[in-house]
């Protein structure tokens, strides 16, 4: 899996006391997860991006992902924000494969 800096600070605002941030850490560190960067030759993609979905408004956290799925060409993203998710589109009309799946 890979994800954004900007997804990590999220999680860590959302996780609970301190169990929850030890497994998170532990998570992190297992080699699960890689932190893709975003640099300042990104920062106009996010830009951009925002914009488009500026009714939904898109954060720029969820920003990153759409921008990573695009340059890294994933089309699987996970997470529990379906209708955001089910809203943002890859290259024009492509949607993203959410896991795990709304049941």
């Amino acid at each position: 899996m890979a994800t954004s800096a900007a997804v990590l600070a999220e999680v860590f605002h959302l996780v609970g006391g301190p169990h929850e941030f030890t497994r998170t850490w532990g998570f992190l560190r297992s080699g699960a997860v890689i932190v893709l960067p975003i640099g300042d030759e990104d920062l106009p993609d996010l830009e951009m991006l925002m914009e488009r979905y500026k009714d939904r408004p898109m954060d720029f956290a969820d920003a990153t992902l759409v921008h990573l799925a695009r340059r890294e060409n994933l089309v699987t993203i996970f997470t529990i924000d379906h209708d955001d998710f089910e809203t943002y589109r890859i290259e024009g009309k492509r949607r993203f494969r959410i896991v795990p799946s709304r049941s």
